[in-house]
C-alpha cells in the first residue's frame, strides 16, 4: 500500500528563511568585499602621486648687442659740427679761420642763434668791438626765441666789451683798439665804412741769424655785400722801433708781405689774410735815416710791390705797429700795438698817392 507523505508548511518556510539568509550573507559579504576592494583601489590608485618636478633652470637669454645706432650718439647737425670746429680752431688761437667757419656757417643758417653767438665771441677774442656789438645785436633781434644766446647779448651789449690785460714782457698780445678815445684816430663808424680789421696776431719764429723775426697776420674783412674794387684797397703797416730805449721811430728791418689766401678780391665775406714780415738781422748796418718813412709796408692788392728798406741809427728794438685799412683812400679801420702809438701818429682820413 502506497504511502503519501505531505510536507509541513511550517517547516518549508524555515528551510527557505535559512536559505535566505545565507545567500543574503553571502551577498552581504560579497558586497562588502566589493566595496572594500573599491574603496582600497579609489584610496590607493585615485589620489593622484605628487609628479616629481625636476629644476630645470631656465637658461639665461644670451646678451643682445645693441645696435650700432642706438649705442652712438646722435650724427651732429651741420652748424652744430660748424660751432664746434670754430671753437676748437679759436681755442688754439688761428681765430681767422674761425671766423671764416662762422661766417661761412652763418650764411647757411643767418637765423641760427648759437652760430651768431659764437662769431661775437670770436669778434670779442679780437678785439673788434664794432663786429662783435653789430652781431649781439642781431641775437638781439631773434627776442627770448633765441634762449640763452638772447640772455648773454643782452648782457654783452648793456656791460661793454672789456679790454684785455696788457700783454706781459717780450711779443706784444692780440691787437687792441681803444674805442673808448676821443681821438681823430678812431676808425669811422661801421655805417660808413665797408671793410673792417677782423683779426691780427703778432708771432715770432727763432732765427739764430736775426735779432727778431716775426710776423703780423692780418685778417681784412668787408662788412656788407657791396662788391669791392681790390685795386682801391690799401693797406698800411707801420712797425716802429725803440732807438736807445728812448726815441720812437720808423724801423729799418726789413719788411716784406705775402698774401696768405690766394685771391685777396673780396668776393665773399670770408677775410683775406696777408703776412706782414719784420726781420732784423743781426750786426745790420744800414745808411743813417735813408727814407724812414719807406718803414711802411704799404699793401695795394692791385699792385704786386714790396716796401723799400730804409735805413738805421743806433740800438734799435722792436716796438710795435700801426695797421691802417683804406678803401678809394678813405680810412675803413685802423689798429695798433701798443695802442699808444695811435695817439702819437694819429692816421689820416685819406690815404696819401
Amino acid at each position: 500500500m502506497r504511502t503519501l507523505t505531505i510536507s509541513s508548511p511550517a517547516t518549508s518556510d524555515r528551510s527557505f528563511t535559512i536559505a535566505l539568509s545565507v545567500v543574503a550573507l553571502f551577498a552581504a559579504v560579497e558586497i562588502s568585499a566589493v566595496a572594500y576592494h573599491y574603496l582600497a583601489a579609489v584610496r590607493v590608485g585615485g589620489v593622484p602621486a605628487q609628479p616629481s618636478v625636476a629644476a630645470a633652470r631656465t637658461p639665461a637669454p644670451a646678451p643682445s648687442a645693441a645696435p650700432e645706432a642706438a649705442a652712438s650718439a646722435a650724427p651732429l647737425s651741420p652748424s652744430d659740427q660748424a660751432i664746434n670746429e670754430a671753437i676748437a680752431l679759436r681755442d688754439r688761437g688761428d681765430t681767422a679761420n674761425a671766423l671764416a667757419k662762422l661766417q661761412s656757417a652763418s650764411e647757411q643758417a643767418p637765423t641760427n642763434p648759437k652760430i651768431l653767438e659764437q662769431l661775437a665771441r670770436t669778434y670779442e677774442a679780437v678785439q673788434n668791438v664794432e663786429l662783435a656789438n653789430d652781431t649781439w645785436r642781431k641775437i638781439q633781434e631773434f627776442g627770448p626765441a633765441a634762449g640763452a644766446s638772447f640772455a648773454l647779448a643782452d648782457q654783452r651789449l648793456k656791460a661793454g666789451l672789456a679790454t684785455p690785460a696788457a700783454a706781459g714782457p717780450g711779443l706784444p698780445g692780440p691787437a687792441r683798439l681803444d674805442v673808448a678815445s676821443s681821438e681823430p684816430a678812431a676808425p669811422p663808424s661801421s655805417d660808413t665804412s665797408v671793410l673792417t680789421i677782423s683779426d691780427v696776431q703778432v708771432t715770432e719764429t727763432p732765427d739764430p741769424d736775426a735779432d727778431t723775426n716775426l710776423t703780423l697776420r692780418v685778417g681784412i674783412q668787408k662788412r656788407t655785400k657791396t662788391v669791392i674794387d681790390h685795386t682801391k684797397v690799401k693797406i698800411q703797416v707801420f712797425f716802429y722801433d725803440t732807438v736807445e730805449d728812448k726815441d720812437i721811430k720808423l724801423t729799418d728791418a726789413d719788411v716784406t708781405y705775402e698774401w696768405l689766401t690766394p685771391n685777396h678780391d673780396w668776393a665773399d665775406i670770408k677775410p683775406e689774410v696777408l703776412a706782414v714780415n719784420y726781420v732784423r738781422p743781426k750786426n745790420k748796418v744800414l745808411p743813417s735815416e735813408a727814407a724812414l718813412s719807406a718803414a711802411a709796408a704799404s699793401v695795394n692788392p692791385g699792385k704786386k710791390t714790396r716796401p723799400n728798406k730804409p735805413g738805421a741809427e743806433g740800438q734799435r728794438k722792436y716796438l710795435g705797429y700801426v695797421l691802417r685799412v683804406y678803401y678809394q683812400d678813405q680810412l675803413q679801420a685802423v689798429r695798433a700795438e701798443p695802442n699808444s702809438l695811435l695817439k702819437k701818429f694819429p692816421p689820416p682820413s685819406t690815404a696819401s698817392p
